[in-house]
């Protein structure tokens, strides 16, 4: 059975035409479940075509991640010798998302392969496909339409990147083609629920800690339909949590009733994380982003600014409910 037919062709023919050179496997910055999953994948299924690859990211695998990575070959910018290779990201909507460091060192990218509806295009061949729930779900049907070998740590990465992407098959890109895929993948040795113990029954008590201040920073701006939470940089020292444990916390602001879009701004060292959560794709959040210089899905999307959160909110919030009024008026495409 053919998943993605035109597109798995064109994927295939553009692997078998990569030059005898070693290839890197490029992700994210702060990297989630989708990135590193998709980049683990790839890098494998190139293995098993004879393939020198490693995959490479500027910060490092998240401690719930780690197990995921399995015998993969994985390191640092610093750990690249200088060198001629070839270049492929994945779940990475613009250039700039790999980091400063590893934008600089390989400014030119042979495959750019992501579902961000807000992708610039930027490879010299893009396999960008907006309507798919992930990375993980384009990897897999093009490894399955082209016949590529998918060990048990292959499909265990490429489910992990559905599950996180899909917010555990709770969003809305979540439909029958999704399960196939995850079907498919079980069938290669993914197990949901070793995933989900890992994901989701492993927390730390500083998180819960930090889970807790972050739950307590909630205002509601425009009659309750906008929750903005907020971490500052001292909550981390506090609660001896790092960045990479606030993950998918925006979705608490989402989630309340009577919200349209949630909202986590993240102080880091002088820089701002922001990350936009909405329950319908009307409200086209990766257009919101981008008025900050981000970008990322109709329903989820972020950026990062240098400054603090107080020097920020008010524009935030006039930002946002312009927003909200270019939706109401049909404004926003």
């Amino acid at each position: 059975m053919s998943l993605f037919l035109d597109q798995s062709v064109s994927f295939s023919q553009a692997i078998s035409q990569l030059r005898d050179l070693p290839i890197l496997v490029l992700g994210h910055r702060r990297p989630d479940g989708d990135c590193i999953g998709s980049q683990v994948a790839m890098t494998r299924v190139l293995l098993t075509l004879g393939k020198n690859v490693r995959a490479v990211n500027h910060d490092p695998i998240p401690r719930t991640l780690l197990k995921f990575v399995g015998d993969t070959p994985f390191c640092s910018p610093e750990q690249v010798p200088d060198g001629d290779y070839q270049i492929i990201t994945v779940d990475c909507a613009d250039h700039a998302r790999v980091g400063e460091v590893l934008l600089k060192r390989f400014p030119q990218v042979d495959l750019n392969i992501d579902h961000h509806v807000s992708n610039t295009l930027y490879g010299k061949e893009n396999f960008i496909l907006s309507d798919a729930s992930a990375t993980g779900e384009i990897l897999s049907k093009f490894f399955f339409d082209s016949g590529y070998e998918v060990d048990k740590v292959t499909a265990e990465a490429l489910y992990l990147g559905i599950c996180t992407d899909t917010g555990q098959f709770c969003y809305a890109g979540t439909n029958a083609s999704v399960f196939e895929v995850c079907r498919m993948l079980c069938e290669k040795g993914a197990s949901p629920s070793g995933i989900a113990h890992e994901l989701y029954e492993k927390e730390k008590p500083g998180r819960i800690q930090l889970l807790q201040r972050f739950l307590a920073s909630f205002r509601m701006e425009f009659g309750d339909r906008v929750c903005v939470g907020s971490i500052k940089d001292n909550f981390y020292q506090e609660t001896g949590t790092k960045p990479e444990d606030a993950e998918n916390f925006v979705d608490y602001a989402r989630s309340l009733e009577g919200v349209d879009i949630g909202v986590l701004v993240e102080e880091r060292a002088g820089n701002i994380k922001g990350s936009f959560r909405a329950k319908d794709s009307k409200f086209r959040v990766d257009l919101l982003a981008k008025k900050f210089d981000g970008g990322g899905h109709a329903c989820a999307a972020g950026f990062n600014l240098s400054g603090t959160l107080d020097q920020l909110y008010d524009r935030l919030v006039e930002e946002i409910g312009k927003h909200l009024q270019a939706v109401e008026q049909g404004d926003v495409l």
